[in-house]
């Protein structure tokens, strides 16, 4: 399947439109809800349907699951409260902003830890994510096996070109709400300001804060365009979605229909890291002939060492421990200092 933005917008609508036909379709055994904060022409929301949509075939019509993006069912922390308590069964999330519940998801988001995606989905599915994995299932929740991909993410504003460390002395970033994200920017002399997703397009446009932080995918389809023209490419964090289950609700299911949607939810997230990547080969290009954003490739060594010399990496290893640094620094083959 080729993801560009046409084919995205073709599927606007389709994940209430898909769940109302198997409502009228299906008498259901199970119904449950599947919250994201993401617009309905993202890969993940266009390979999820495929995913809801097989899943419910291959139950026989046992379990619906309905889609609810662009986080209709509240903001972010809303929304993990509400899978803690079940009131809403599968929730797909940051393991950034999930670290405000479970600390240690966030190792996989240290800064300029990643050179690329090979090193990325080498430990995510392998050690690296399945400590993760081990560590939210510590705090009652399901995680499935393999992490979706958000992509490398980068720095947009409205008032001035980032080229260099110092350019962000004094800028005001949304930043989401994780104390990770927090810090990488209070380290560069930033003023972060915690926002959640929902309300980020407002935050730019009333120039609450003069930027923020995203993969190109992100800026393309929440159009953000429409109030950043300048996007510095510092790839400076690697962010993914953990498919994330009430545990409560995922046990309530019987064993062969937790099955089919384990292998469908993971089958669908090798396809819609491909989505991703694709779609990164092409946005930046849209963004800058469509819409008019001006893009700067800065020296990503220098942020680095700004880091370093903040005490950065030394503080993060001792919040996250020994054992955690340690399986981080194997899986991307560097000593982050």
């Amino acid at each position: 399947m080729m993801i560009t933005r046409r084919t995205m917008l073709a599927g606007t609508g389709a994940l209430a439109l898909g769940a109302a036909f198997h409502t009228r379709a299906h008498a259901a055994e199970y119904t449950y809800k599947f919250a994201n904060n993401l617009q309905t022409t993202h890969p993940l929301n266009i390979r999820l349907k495929e995913a809801v949509d097989a899943i419910l075939e291959e139950t026989g019509g046992r379990l619906q699951i309905n889609v609810f993006p662009s986080s209709q069912l509240g903001n972010d922390t809303e929304t993990l409260s509400q899978l803690r308590s079940g009131a809403t069964e599968f929730f797909s999330l940051s393991p950034l902003i999930l670290s405000t519940l479970v600390p240690n998801a966030a190792i996989s988001g240290i800064g300029f830890a990643f050179p690329d995606y090979e090193t990325v989905w080498k430990a995510m599915d392998g050690e690296l994510g399945a400590y993760s994995r081990s560590e939210i299932e510590k705090k009652g929740l399901v995680p499935m096996e393999k992490i979706w991909d958000n992509g490398f993410r980068q720095i947009t504003s409205s008032s001035k070109t980032i080229k260099t460390p110092e350019d962000l002395s004094g800028f005001k970033i949304r930043v989401p709400p994780s104390p990770l994200w927090q810090s990488m920017f209070t380290a560069f002399g930033a003023a972060p300001t915690t926002i959640n997703f929902a309300e980020v397009y407002t935050a730019l446009s009333t120039g609450i804060v003069d930027g923020q932080e995203n993969p190109l995918a992100i800026a393309s389809t929440a159009k953000l365009y429409e109030v950043q023209k300048n996007v510095s490419m510092t790839n400076h964090m690697w962010d993914g979605f953990w498919f994330l289950a009430n545990k409560r609700a995922w046990e309530n299911l019987p064993e062969d229909i937790r099955e089919i949607v384990a292998k469908n939810l993971n089958a669908k997230a090798d396809e819609q890291r491909a989505d991703t990547a694709q779609l990164n080969q092409t946005v930046r290009e849209q963004l800058t002939k469509e819409h008019g954003m001006t893009f700067t490739d800065p020296d990503t060594e220098a942020f680095r060492a700004k880091l370093r010399e903040a005490g950065f990496y030394q503080e993060w290893k001792e919040k996250f421990g020994e054992e955690a640094w340690t399986i981080l620094e194997t899986a991307v083959g560097a000593d982050l200092g």
